[in-house]
């Protein structure tokens, strides 16, 4: 029986979540604009807070926030998220 492996978009993190870049989906002025806020592959993210009514998300990358909507978070591919249970960064 062949394992069914779980793919983690950055939208299925949670506040307090880090993890590293595996792949950034999409295509022309969207990817463009996401790499050149420092989206790239190997880079690690954190979730630090999602607003009241869950977008847009807020992120640290590379030590600056950046927020994104669900939909583009939705478009990078992440390592399966390592859970902060006490709210440190």
């Amino acid at each position: 029986m062949e394992e069914t492996k779980r793919v983690y978009t950055l939208r299925d993190y949670r506040e307090g979540d880090r993890g590293r870049i595996v792949e950034i989906r999409g295509k022309g002025k969207f990817k463009t604009r996401i790499l050149e806020m420092g989206f790239v592959k190997g880079e690690e993210v954190y979730v630090e807070k999602y607003a009241p009514l869950r977008d847009p998300i807020e992120f640290i990358v590379k030590g600056y926030h950046v927020s994104l909507r669900r939909e583009e978070a939705e478009n990078i591919i992440m390592t399966p998220p390592e859970r902060n249970e006490h709210g440190d960064k």
